[in-house]
């Protein structure tokens, strides 16, 4: 499979080969090839009328639908960028997004455009697309490739706007859907969010091979068991979490001889939830993948070898290169922990208007790298892994602080932020636990304000009410003081020993 040179040459080759195919479903509406090229070039042409030009943010924020992925290929069908934002997220959040990337049109409902405090109007010949009252208050310079920014959760607290390039998105197509052997007889049901690099590449590799995206979204693990029979599901991606819960549900008997193969990423698959999903998929394939935002993605395990090795992430997938090295850059011996280095085409551009991190993550390939040029700039992923003796990888640990839950990174910053806006605490520091299920557990640790008692069921209610669910910790630690070090600051390191201690870890 030859790799395009954009989106809008990867649509058109599908609708032009595809074209009475179904490529998008959802719930009741289905759009076929042809009719997804016609909406594309419908929603292009009121973008321009609004005044969107080359360069220019197209923000999303629309719960899972066919209008998300219209908007993408359309957005960047003209030379702007696509920044989908996850529809789990509050006003707030959102509100930072918008603000961050400068967006001059967002596509949205009315509903949901009145919650944000910016001044969004609707647009009556257009009834999902929103513009600011006033142009973006910064200007910046847009480099050329740029098509798409995805917001992850920073360490800092604020989320960060991973810049993805053309390139990156094409590349990653036509590894992924290499791979994973995807053709027109496939029938992809997209579960993950489309804000989430995973969720995203579910739609590109169906479409870019001609098979059908099902977007669905779910609140009980029996709803995807049942709309994968419905839908005659034959991939099925998904994260840790949701796999703990479908392995001890009822299976349909049909989607044994139906699911062709499914996918797993986000985080490590215990190896007891394997095991269950291998007894109701005897004869599935099961991929095992790891990846990071950063680098669209890193890894797979040949699924002819995940029975034997569920622990590994396997090797680099195709057109990226990875090297597990020490701090010096050298690589690291067979059976020693290092930092995972990612190098080649799915490297992003780094991050949206933040030079700072760009610089501190995105640096020189090591000495050791051996298909890119000296100098090329490569992800630093703060990944500690392991390569064995047969170069295959196995994940270690993070280097930062992130909690990883529910297949989202999560930064413990933001959360902590909220719990202070409660106006309840003194101090808060928030840390995860492991959990079988989740992967972790976000638990905070927080002092009293002026020695008052903390309402911890209040406040929980008020962390639902500005959080996402996913975000919302699963336990509160009341204590009179947190820890200082020497220079006053909240010892995190401490506190978080003290958080696992209590919980028997």
């Amino acid at each position: 499979m030859n790799i395009p040179a954009s989106l809008d040459d990867m649509l058109k080759a599908s609708v032009m080969r595809y074209g009475p195919r179904e490529a998008l479903v959802v719930k009741n509406q289905i759009l076929s090839y042809s009719e997804l090229g016609l909406a594309v070039d419908k929603m292009a042409k009121q973008l321009q009328q609004k005044g969107v030009a080359k360069g220019d943010r197209v923000a999303v924020w629309l719960p899972k639908q066919i209008e998300v992925v219209v908007a993408l290929f359309a957005a960047t069908s003209i030379g702007a960028v696509f920044v989908p934002i996850n529809p789990a997220l509050k006003p707030r959040q959102v509100d930072y997004i918008l603000s961050d990337c400068s967006a001059t049109t967002l596509v949205t409902t009315k509903a949901r455009s009145v919650l944000l405090s910016a001044g969004w109007q609707a647009d009556a010949a257009a009834p999902l697309l929103f513009n600011t009252t006033s142009p973006p208050k910064t200007q910046v310079d847009v480099p050329d490739t740029l098509a798409a920014i995805l917001y992850t959760s920073g360490s800092t607290g604020n989320p960060k706007g991973v810049m993805l390039s053309q390139a990156n998105l094409c590349t990653g197509t036509v590894s992924v859907a290499g791979y994973l052997g995807i053709t027109q007889n496939d029938r992809i049901l997209c579960v993950p969010p489309l804000s989430f690099d995973y969720g995203l590449n579910q739609v590109l590799t169906a479409l870019i091979s001609g098979a059908t995206a099902i977007l669905h979204d779910y609140l009980l693990p029996n709803d995807v068991l049942k709309v994968a029979e419905q839908y005659r599901i034959t991939g099925l991606p998904g994260v840790p979490p949701m796999w703990s819960q479908l392995v001890d549900a009822v299976w349909p008997a049909a989607l044994a001889g139906q699911i062709r193969y499914i996918t797993n990423t986000g985080g490590r698959m215990p190896r007891a939830v394997f095991d269950k999903l291998r007894l109701h998929l005897p004869h599935s394939d099961i991929y095992l993948m790891f990846g990071l935002t950063e680098a669209f993605r890193s890894t797979y395990l040949d699924p002819r070898l995940a029975d034997v090795l569920p622990h590994s992430i396997g090797k680099a997938i195709p057109y990226a290169e990875v090297r597990v090295v020490r701090p010096d850059g050298m690589e690291t011996a067979d059976g020693e922990a290092g930092e995972l280095v990612h190098m080649g085409p799915l490297v992003a551009l780094g991050y949206w208007q933040d030079d700072a991190r760009t610089q501190a993550r995105f640096r020189p390939a090591p000495t050791c790298a051996t298909s890119v040029t000296l100098g090329t700039i490569s992800v630093w992923s703060g990944d500690t892994v392991v390569r064995d003796k047969n170069g295959f990888l196995s994940f270690v640990a993070r280097h930062d602080d992130m909690i990883k839950t529910s297949g989202y990174r999560v930064s413990p910053t933001e959360v902590e932020e909220v719990l202070y806006a409660s106006g309840q605490i003194a101090d808060a520091i928030v840390t995860g636990v492991p959990d079988d299920t989740l992967g972790q557990l976000i638990v905070a640790a927080v002092s009293s304000k002026n020695g008052e008692a903390v309402n911890t069921e209040m406040l929980l209610k008020f962390c639902r009410q500005q959080l996402p669910g996913f975000m919302v910790p699963y336990a509160l630690q009341v204590v009179p003081d947190l820890p200082r070090n020497p220079n006053g600051k909240l010892d995190r390191a401490v506190i978080a020993q003290n958080i696992k201690a209590r919980h028997n870890v």
